[in-house]
């Protein structure tokens, strides 16, 4: 059996492959994706918490935002009583586009795991829920 480590590397370079695909058929870039999808579940939030849930390096995800705005899919406003920090919300656009990066992150996982039950899926998130906490530190 191979290292954990490389059937890691390995799963996520093949799911993200299926995804880019899917989200470049939509007109978005790598990075893209996922904020929506983090607005969309979790609603407005300032920049750097994007960032940090993402895992984008907060000069990146500030370009990322910057094409999203200019495509008119995002708003950012000034916190009140903060002028220094933005909250960024998604728009009609913005949410549409989620709904449709839902469509391209489900199909693309129903595919990578076609021959598992969905038992067997819900034990493999489980079970990298608790790696990902382990490897943060943070069991």
């Amino acid at each position: 059996m191979e290292s954990l480590h490389y059937l890691l590397m390995k799963s996520y370079s093949i799911l993200n492959r299926k995804i880019l695909a899917g989200v470049g058929a939509l007109g978005l870039t790598p990075g893209q994706p996922k904020v929506l999808d983090y607005l969309s579940r979790f609603g407005e939030r300032d920049q750097k918490t994007i960032a940090a849930y993402c895992e984008i390096e907060p000069a990146t995800v500030g370009s990322i935002l910057a094409r999203m705005e200019a495509a008119g899919m995002i708003v950012r406003r000034h916190r009140p009583g903060d002028r220094r920090a933005l909250l960024v919300s998604l728009t009609e656009r913005g949410r549409a586009a989620a709904a449709e990066v839902d469509g391209v992150f489900a199909r693309a996982e129903a595919e990578a795991a076609q021959g598992m039950t969905a038992d067997e899926v819900e034990g493999l998130k489980a079970a990298l829920e608790r790696f990902c906490r382990s490897a943060a530190g943070e069991a």
